[in-house]
């Protein structure tokens, strides 16, 4: 029940809010009542019953939005991380599963995914029939005939409520198979049920039999497909067919022209993060748009209840992950972003791309009180990307608690790593 006096349930005291969506950057106190924000002020006066919880020094945003989660538990093999290990256990009140449902699977995911977690879960549909079955592992099963255009869009229109756009990939190994045929049967897709589009980039199969793929050249033929809304993912890889060219060194003009008519850019960090391309795509002036960590069974290590020491030792999937959608931040702050164009990939922006800001995204008052609250460590901290590559930064964003809907969990999560150690 509310406090009658101030009418809050809950507050959050003294804590660094930043919220690009109202503009709101300094201490302020947030107020929530019945799961919703009603009072974003520098001072709030709790009463007798209203619980405050001190955020002094912590950051304070709106609930952080991963915008690339595989979170299809079991259906799609090792790669499907739980929800709400992945969501509100790591102070990520919402998430994206990019392309683990398809037409034929959207039902199970919303029975036995997204209504039974306390996380909001979302998902940008699979353009192909068999969806992330064990990771995409299997490419002879992505080709132009295991895509059926009529029966995903029908899956989209009966699914609003959870589909937010079409996933879709766009690499060398597909393209030595089918040239380009999959992504423009994903882009019908996606303009027939009027969402947006959602590429991977950067090699994912093995080529055909051998074959030699000019990357550049496919790059230069493929973005052009892409519009107002769509979204090119992975622009940091260190894999080939990305948005450096092999030949020059540089970021495609192409890439620059897409943006130029509306087209976004997601991190999605998973296996292909590289400090090198991050660079050099920043260097060329090009901002990511929204963050999603990419974490999955493949990339991740997570303890399983009852294992013994030597099995957690032998075992591939035991102990923690070695990134989560925090670290993620860090690296962005490590590259030169300021905290506020970090904190939007994750809040508005996120919720633009869902075409969701109305909902979500934002503390503004009357929004339904999903809130993330973030350590900020100071001190000297190493950190990896997915070749080696090693980065000393001087900051590290971690997951204390988050609000879901009002609801308090706090972060326990086998995938956030512990306090990383200083270096000396």
């Amino acid at each position: 029940m509310a406090n009658e006096q101030t009418g809050y349930d809950t507050i959050l005291k003294g804590g660094a809010v930043i919220d690009p969506a109202t503009g709101r950057n300094g201490r302020f106190d947030v107020g929530i009542r019945a799961g919703r924000i009603v009072a974003v002020e520098p001072a709030l006066a709790p009463g007798g019953r209203t619980t405050v919880i001190d955020v002094a020094g912590k950051l304070v945003i709106a609930g952080m939005i991963d915008t690339h989660a595989h979170v299809y538990e079991h259906v799609t093999g090792k790669f499907g991380l739980n929800a709400d290990m992945v969501g509100v256990r790591s102070a990520t009140t919402t998430m994206i599963d990019q392309g683990g449902p398809s037409c034929m699977t959207i039902r199970g995911f919303r029975h036995f995914v997204a209504e039974p977690a306390s996380s909001r879960v979302l998902a940008f549909i699979s353009s192909y029939l068999v969806g992330g079955l064990e990771g995409h592992y299997y490419p002879e099963l992505y080709g132009p005939g295991g895509v059926n255009v009529d029966h995903t869009v029908r899956a989209i229109d009966e699914n609003r409520d959870l589909v937010r756009g079409v996933k879709s990939h766009a690499e060398i190994g597909g393209a030595s198979r089918w040239g380009l045929e999959v992504v423009k049967l994903g882009r019908q897709i996606a303009r027939e049920a009027d969402v947006p589009l959602y590429v991977h980039l950067g090699q994912l199969w093995p080529t055909a039999d051998h074959a030699v793929i000019d990357a550049d050249a496919y790059i230069r033929e493929l973005v052009p497909l892409m519009g107002e809304g769509d979204v090119l993912a992975h622009p940091f890889t260190r894999h080939p067919g990305g948005f450096v060219s092999a030949e020059t060194g540089e970021v495609h003009p192409v890439i620059r022209e897409a943006l130029g008519r509306g087209v976004v850019v997601d991190v999605g960090h998973g296996s292909h993060f590289s400090f090198d391309m991050a660079r050099r795509t920043l260097d060329a002036g090009i901002r990511p748009f929204t963050l999603g960590a990419d974490m999955h069974g493949y990339n991740v290590r997570v303890p399983q209840p009852g294992m013994s020491d030597e099995e957690r030792a032998t075992n591939p999937f035991a102990g923690v992950a070695p990134f989560n959608l925090t670290i993620a931040m860090t690296e962005l702050l490590a590259l030169g972003l300021e905290l506020e164009e970090v904190v939007a990939t994750v809040t508005a922006n996120a919720a633009k791309l869902l075409r969701m800001e109305d909902e979500l995204g934002s503390l503004d008052i009357g929004r339904e009180a999903d809130v993330s609250v973030l350590d900020m460590l100071k001190g000297r901290f190493r950190l990896s990307d997915n070749n080696g590559v090693e980065v000393v930064t001087d900051t590290l964003i971690r997951p204390a608690f988050c609000l879901r809907a009002g609801a308090r969990y706090d972060t326990d999560s086998p995938l956030v790593p512990p306090a990383m150690e200083a270096v000396a």
